[in-house]
């Protein structure tokens, strides 16, 4: 039997307000976090191949194929293996995530940490100049990408490893790395955990809005609060399995980290999109997979709101939460997008 750590002390928290040490305090209890230091981030999410082995923990929204928190564990680990084994990354390395959305992304972030190693995560969309400018910040010694991104790095002479099959005329054989060969034939139980696996864990940096954009260094113990934080309301309301649709970006915070690591360290269901394609492509998943918390960004939460006649040609009855993050949202858009999901809570999370 698994021995799982202590938690944190859950006292009832003060009622919401200042206090006289001018620190404002919310009136719900504090959240339980795990309390072992020697916990990583990706230790607590693998975990979940021990208690829900067989649930689907990451779904393609395209093909449907998906990897269930076993094979999530087994590909993670594989990943950490032929990463280190055969690309030579080291615990304190920085490892440059630069792609769309895919169930590999998240099994690539942690198979990174895995190892000690840190994860940097970049816009797919950036120029090369704005790619080499965080390539060289972060001191980044290799790149996992797609082929069509290649001709914006070629000049970087960076270790690659693509997550697509295909290889462009600009590709370096000597550099790149199909994902599928980087891991043929390594066996997840050639993974050695690092000494310690609570150092940083990722480095993301800021949009730029207040000047050059900022690496923010973010620990396994960071990540590992801030996920149980952001599932805390589901687990308080005494919630079961929830699936949730991601075509938020998985370079930005939210994508990553209120959506794909908090919710597979939970036992949640992830389905992937690439980005938003428009509301048919995602309302057709919802349908499909029966998703019941959907996040999205302001733009696309007015696409919602304006799509009334639209909407009816989906079954959305498994929609318990519509969520909109990232900036403000009118009280307008909320109450059109209410009106057209009556069954669905709607909620900003900004």
């Amino acid at each position: 039997m698994t021995s799982y750590p202590a938690m944190a002390n859950t006292a009832t928290a003060p009622a919401s307000g200042y206090g006289e040490d001018g620190v404002y305090r919310s009136p719900r209890p504090a959240v339980p976090i795990a309390s072992d230091p020697g916990l990583s981030l990706t230790d607590l999410i693998l975990r979940r191949a021990e208690s829900c082995p067989a649930a689907p923990a990451l779904v393609d929204a395209a093909t449907g194929d998906a990897l269930t928190f076993a094979e999530l564990r087994s590909a993670v680990l594989t990943t950490a293996a032929a990463l280190s084994s055969r690309a030579g990354v080291r615990p304190g390395d920085v490892v440059l995530l630069l792609a769309p959305n895919s169930v590999l992304y998240p099994v690539c972030f942690l198979a990174v940490t895995a190892l000690g190693a840190i994860a940097t995560t970049a816009n797919p969309l950036y120029t090369a100049r704005e790619i080499a400018y965080q390539v060289a910040d972060a001191h980044v010694k290799l790149v996992i990408t797609v082929s069509e991104i290649l001709p914006k790095i070629s000049d970087l002479r960076l270790r690659t490893i693509l997550l697509d099959g295909d290889t462009s005329p600009s590709s370096d054989a000597k550099n790149d790395t199909l994902y599928s060969d980087l891991v043929a034939g390594v066996n997840e139980t050639e993974y050695r955990r690092p000494a310690t696996a609570t150092s940083t864990a990722a480095l993301l940096y800021s949009s730029g809005t207040t000047g050059t954009s900022k690496g923010v260094m973010l620990t396994h113990g960071n990540l590992a609060a801030a996920t149980a934080m952001m599932t805390s309301d589901q687990d308080a309301r005494g919630d079961g399995r929830n699936v949730f649709l991601c075509f938020m970006p998985m370079f930005h915070v939210f994508g990553l980290g209120l959506i794909a690591l908090a919710q597979l360290r939970r036992g949640d269901a992830v389905v992937v999109m690439p980005r938003f394609g428009g509301v048919a492509d995602v309302m057709s998943a919802v349908e499909r997979f029966r998703v019941t918390y959907l996040y999205c960004a302001p733009p696309v939460m007015v696409a919602l709101a304006k799509s009334g006649a639209a909407l009816k040609e989906y079954d959305a009855s498994s929609l318990k939460f519509i969520g909109s993050g990232a900036a403000p949202l009118g009280k307008d858009v909320m109450e059109a997008v209410a009106k057209n999901f009556p069954g669905a809570e709607i909620i900003q999370v900004n």
